[in-house]
C-alpha cells in the first residue's frame, strides 16, 4: 500500500485537530460521563476500538454480535433498538449496507460517522431482493486501502465529537494505518488466479489482490443458485481446470459441495470478517492474512 495514501489520510486528521476546540457536543456528554459509541458491524467495531484505544470515558460496542455472513438476512431485535436509542454516537459502514435499519437510525438523535465517505465505490455485483440493495457494493472493508479510509473517517468523526481527546484519536488512527500498511503479505502471488465464490462480498478483495473474480453467487435461504448458474460454474471449473471454489465461513456450502462432487474441485472457506472475537486492528489483519493463506493453498 502506498505510503502517500496514509500521509493523505493522516493529514486530514491533523488538520481537524488543529481546527478543533471547545467542548464535546451534548450527544457525547452523558450523565455517566461515558461516551457510548455503537458500531453496526464487526469490521467497523475493530476500526473504532483501534482509534479509541486508551481513551478514558469511551465505551465501544457492536450492534450485531453473532455469527453472520452478511446483513441482508438480519432483522433488528428489541435489544438492538434499545442499543440504538441509548447510543451517543453510531458508526456506520455506509454505502447502503445498513439501509434495512434506516428507520431505526432516523429515530435516533445520536450523530453518525459514515465510514464510506470518500471511499471509491464499485458497482454492486447484484443485490436484487436484498435489504441493502443499492447501486454500490458495500463490502468496502475487504480492501485494506479502503479500510484505511474508513479508519481515517472514524478518527475525524471522533475528534469532532470529542476534541479533548483528538490528539489520541489521531495518533491511534496513524498507528492503525501503519499496521494496515505493513501487516498484509503475499498478495502479489494471487495476481490473476481464478476466484469463484458463493458470496458476493469479495469484489473489493479481488481488486486489491489482483484475483480474477470469475463468478460470485450470493446464496441464502430462498435465493439459492439457479440451474443455469450451477452449470456455468461447472463449465468454468472444467474449462479452466480450477482446483478450488470458495464459500464464506458463515454461509451455505450446499451448492459448492455439489459442484465439487461433479467436477472434483475442492471447497475452501473465506472470511468476510462479519463476526469474530477481539478488538483493535490486529484481528482484521489476521483474518485478511488467513484469507490470503487459504487462497494460496487452494489455488497456487
Amino acid at each position: 500500500m502506498k505510503k502517500a495514501l496514509f500521509s493523505l489520510l493522516l493529514s486530514s486528521l491533523l488538520l481537524l485537530s488543529a481546527c478543533g476546540g471547545g467542548q464535546p457536543s451534548s450527544s457525547g456528554d452523558t450523565e455517566e460521563g461515558t461516551l457510548h459509541i455503537l458500531c453496526t458491524t464487526y469490521p467497523v467495531y475493530l476500526f473504532t476500538t483501534a482509534v479509541t484505544e486508551g481513551v478514558e470515558g469511551v465505551e465501544v460496542s457492536r450492534l450485531i454480535d453473532q455469527q453472520i455472513s452478511c446483513l441482508h438476512d438480519y432483522t433488528l431485535t428489541v435489544n438492538d433498538m434499545k442499543a440504538i436509542e441509548a447510543a451517543d454516537m453510531i458508526v456506520l459502514n455506509g454505502a447502503g449496507l445498513e439501509d434495512f435499519m434506516s428507520d431505526a437510525l432516523a429515530a435516533s438523535d445520536a450523530p453518525t460517522i459514515d465510514c464510506s465517505e470518500g471511499v471509491a465505490l464499485l458497482s454492486a455485483p447484484g443485490h436484487e431482493g436484498h435489504d441493502h440493495d443499492t447501486a454500490y457494493d458495500p463490502h468496502i472493508w475487504m480492501d485494506p486501502e479502503r479500510a484505511a479510509q474508513m479508519v481515517a473517517n472514524i478518527g475525524t468523526g471522533l475528534a469532532a465529537l470529542d476534541p479533548d481527546h483528538q490528539d489520541t484519536y489521531s495518533q491511534n488512527a496513524q498507528a492503525a494505518l501503519d499496521a494496515l500498511d505493513s501487516g498484509l503479505e503475499g498478495t502479489e502471488a494471487l495476481a490473476d488466479l481464478p476466484l469463484i465464490t458463493f458470496h458476493d462480498g469479495f469484489q473489493y478483495f479481488s481488486q486489491a489482490t489482483g484475483l480474477d473474480l470469475l463468478k460470485a453467487i450470493e446464496e441464502e435461504e430462498g435465493s439459492e443458485a439457479s440451474a443455469a448458474e450451477i452449470l456455468e460454474i461447472v463449465e468454468l471449473v472444467r474449462s479452466r481446470d480450477i482446483p478450488a471454489i470458495f464459500t464464506e465461513k458463515n454461509g451455505s456450502d450446499a451448492t459448492a459441495q455439489a459442484i465439487a462432487r461433479e467436477t472434483g474441485c475442492a471447497v475452501y472457506q473465506l472470511d468476510m470478517i462479519m463476526s469474530g472475537d477481539g478488538s483493535g486492528i490486529q484481528p482484521y489483519i489476521d483474518a485478511m492474512d488467513r484469507n490470503i493463506d487459504t487462497l494460496l493453498e487452494a489455488l497456487a
